[in-house]
């Protein structure tokens, strides 16, 4: 069983992050403050369509968005980097679809 503790946002200092490991080597930004890196216009048709998710995995998920801001900083990803992507999102999705059938 992975251990959750909330933690401040290093950025903001006012929203709570949940953090599952204590040796996060990145800071631990919120989603709110991570909204307006994330914000930019991506021309690859492939691209597009693979950070066309819903917005609820982003805000679950500091890596999906990392990845992102990633992508739009440099205009590229390396193969790994979406293989990553795409294995968490499916996992994501099942893990949600999962806490919805147990409500």
């Amino acid at each position: 069983m992975v251990i959750k503790y909330k933690q401040r946002c290093e950025r903001c200092k006012t929203n709570y992050v949940t953090v599952s490991s204590w040796k996060q080597h990145r800071p631990i930004v919120c989603y709110e403050c991570d909204k307006n890196d994330m914000q930019g216009k991506i021309t690859d048709p492939e691209m597009k369509k693979l950070f066309d998710i819903p917005e609820e995995l982003y805000i679950q998920n500091g890596f999906l968005r990392r990845i992102k801001i990633n992508y739009l900083r440099y205009h590229s990803l390396t193969q790994p980097q979406i293989d990553a992507f795409k294995k968490t999102i499916i996992d994501m999705q099942k893990k949600n679809a999962i806490e919805k059938q147990k409500l």
